[in-house]
């Protein structure tokens, strides 16, 4: 699990390999909506698209 996002964080950004099919092995990145842990298999409906990274930036708090 890489981190939150969403207007209110409900989407939890995740790193996944790919088990089966031609981009076999490779690490991307997934946007997953819903409760998630470490060693989850997600079915996903294509490999193509991979999510943004997350901008660490603090925008509220005792930081601004």
């Amino acid at each position: 699990m890489v981190g939150r996002t969403g207007f209110r964080g409900e989407i939890t950004q995740v790193k996944c390999r790919v088990l089966q099919g031609n981009d076999r092995g490779k690490v991307m990145r997934r946007n997953v909506k819903g409760p998630i842990k470490l060693k989850d298999i997600l079915i996903l409906r294509e490999t193509a698209i991979e999510a943004r990274r997350i901008k660490s930036r603090v925008t509220k708090g005792a930081f601004s």
